[in-house]
């Protein structure tokens, strides 16, 4: 029953950089579910992990880091001759070897990415049309003549002017708005399952932002896939996504729905992402001044020390001496669906 509505479950993740100054716990006991045709968003500040644990479910972690423990279950559908239905097939991602077959067959074929800056995911010698027929190639038995016509397909379907021709031209010559179509489309062309857009419109203008969101929902609705949207940004967040897992230091400190999430946020470390966005409503103030945007307090800890008690306590405003600075908290469910790990709501 749990593989018919569950493509990823991640269970437990811990992925380390083991370095000469000390060892970096990126990601470090994430737990996390990806359900079939919705959208996971995934926020935090910069060097929260967000971006590790999507390398760690595609296996792209570089080195010298390296997946230490846990689980990253992919539930894929598996059709066999004669039977009314598709099976679920449950593989362990973690287990698999980074460069082995059967985690090549997944990779780009079953599970894509689409990554933040387009021109790194573009090889700048090549043309646009080589790298994605590649991709087709590589996963479909198809000719190279059929590949062409599937990359163009794909790039007409994801709006970019004269698709054919663009097929011919090289990364350089298209615009940063072309160039992001284009990498979604490398991505969607073997129509993945999943698909993890790791701030995939941090470098584009604010129009082109919202062009490339629409054609992301109507992708997903198109193909039925998910999606695990990895983003700062918290308004993206409310139009993207359906459930949101907030990160800091390597850990899941807040999972609920986008609704819950905005409306009664209840970890210190969401409710200050929330206040440090600007409001509409600031603009107006009694006597004409503005009020300065509320910032986080303190700054993220160096990556190498390991803190006693919850990560967040030496920044957090609601603390409890003695307790946040010694006890790390556990994980409490305060409702359906919203877990929370701070000791303001753990069960005494």
């Amino acid at each position: 029953m749990l593989g018919n509505s569950v493509l990823v479950e991640i269970k437990n993740l811990r992925t380390y950089f083991h370095l000469p100054e000390g060892t970096v716990r990126a990601v470090d006991g994430v737990d996390l579910t990806v359900r079939r045709g919705h959208t996971l968003g995934v926020v935090g500040e910069s060097g929260c992990g967000k971006s590790v644990t999507a390398l760690s479910l595609l296996r792209l972690v570089p080195s010298p880091g390296r997946i230490e423990g846990g689980e990253i279950l992919f539930y894929r559908t598996v059709e066999e001759a004669g039977a009314s239905s598709a099976l679920t097939d449950v593989i362990d991602l973690a287990k698999l070897e980074p460069n082995g077959r059967e985690m090549r067959s997944i990779r780009g074929n079953q599970i894509s990415m689409v990554f933040q800056e387009p021109m790194s995911a573009l090889i700048p010698v090549r043309t646009v049309g080589s790298q994605i027929t590649e991709v087709i190639t590589l996963h479909q038995k198809v000719s190279e003549a059929e590949a062409r016509e599937i990359a163009a397909d794909m790039l007409a379907r994801v709006r970019l002017p004269k698709p054919r021709q663009a097929l011919d031209d090289y990364p350089f010559q298209l615009s940063g708005g072309m160039r992001q179509r284009a990498v979604i489309a490398m991505a969607l062309c073997c129509r993945p399952k999943l698909l993890i857009a790791d701030e995939p419109t941090t470098a584009l203008d604010v129009t082109t932002e919202a062009q490339i969101l629409d054609l992301m929902r109507e992708l997903q609705k198109e193909f039925g896939m998910a999606i695990m949207y990895i983003t700062h940004n918290l308004g993206v967040i409310a139009e993207m996504a359906e459930m949101v897992a907030v990160m800091y230091l390597g850990k899941v400190v807040e999972l609920t729905d986008v609704r819950t999430l905005f409306m009664s946020p209840l970890h210190p470390y969401t409710r200050a992402l929330l206040k440090s966005i600007p409001q509409l409503t600031d603009a107006v103030t009694r006597g004409g001044k503005k009020p300065r945007l509320q910032t986080i307090e303190g700054m993220v800890p160096d990556p190498y020390s390991v803190l006693p008690g919850c990560t967040f306590h030496p920044r957090c405003p609601e603390r409890i001496p003695d307790v946040c600075d010694r006890v790390e908290p556990g994980v409490s469910e305060v409702a359906p669906g919203h877990s929370v790990k701070c000791h303001l709501y753990s069960s005494p």
